[in-house]
């Protein structure tokens, strides 16, 4: 198992530096649509739709990010996609996991495929767009949520007590929480001097925060962040659970499937749009 996981990171990693250094932006936005659209694949499955369907929705939302490409919106995205996907976040992720694995099934099929495509899609083109803005802005997002979660870990069994959500991660703490955002705290005081010293392709988000909310309001912003990133991993476990699945799929063997990895990023993009954009 260690070595399949490492074997398929190590691919991954050389796919994603391998887009990265690519001119323009395209290549990336391209390689995470593939990527977006399995992650529509598994939650269809996820959430009762059989497999020629769990595809009809895979290619449905490969089409509607092609065409928000194509549209251009990855260069200049409305700002109403970013508040569309806070609103889907906060509402319905708080509806969500107050209601449990138990109410999810309770939901429509079709309400449930339309919410998990719209998330999707926000968090594939708030990625693509975070990209255009720059490599280093991208990079300090993602680090956002890595950093939370390394936190989180090593916090949660340092100091971990209470449980967070025993019915849905019963691995998750209060401590690992507070951890996390410790973390990112502290991330975002040594990058902001990193900026400062060196001559990056963009500001990092820490940076742009800082600039348009000051010192309280980055702060803030960074602790609604962490406090996401929490809500997306709790969401999808929550819908894991209620289909009775450990994982999201094998398509990554030895780490599960796409959503596996990138369910916590997926309401931190758009929302740090959003919050960017104020």
């Amino acid at each position: 198992m260690l070595r399949q996981r490492v074997i398929t990171a190590l691919v991954l990693v050389c796919i994603l530096l391998a887009s990265l250094m690519a001119p323009g932006p395209g290549p990336f936005a391209v390689l995470t649509l593939v990527l977006i659209a399995a992650a529509g694949w598994e939650w269809g499955r996820l959430n009762q739709a059989g497999d020629p369907l769990a595809l009809a929705l895979a290619a449905m939302l490969a089409a509607l990010c092609g065409a928000t490409l194509l549209a251009g919106w990855t260069h200049s995205a409305p700002a109403a996609a970013w508040w569309l996907a806070t609103v889907l976040w906060l509402g319905g992720g708080f509806v969500a996991l107050r209601g449990g694995p138990a109410a999810w099934p309770h939901l429509p099929k079709a309400a449930r495929w339309v919410i998990g495509l719209v998330g999707l899609w926000a968090a594939w083109l708030a990625i693509s767009h975070a990209r255009v803005l720059g490599i280093n802005f991208m990079l300090s997002v993602f680090c956002v949520v890595w950093m939370a979660d390394v936190a989180a870990y090593f916090g949660g069994k340092a100091f971990g007590r209470r449980k967070l959500a025993p019915g849905i991660s019963p691995g998750k703490s209060w401590e690992g929480v507070w951890s996390g955002m410790a973390g990112v705290l502290l991330l975002a005081a040594l990058w902001i001097g990193l900026d400062r010293s060196f001559a990056f392709d963009s500001p990092s988000v820490f940076s742009r925060l800082l600039q348009s909310l000051g010192i309280v309001g980055m702060a803030l912003a960074l602790l609604v962040l962490c406090a996401m990133s929490v809500v997306g991993d709790l969401v999808e476990s929550l819908v894991k659970r209620a289909a009775g699945a450990k994982d999201s799929s094998r398509l990554l063997p030895g780490h599960g499937g796409v959503l596996d990895r990138v369910d916590a990023l997926l309401p931190v993009f758009p929302i740090t749009l959003a919050l960017i954009w104020i």
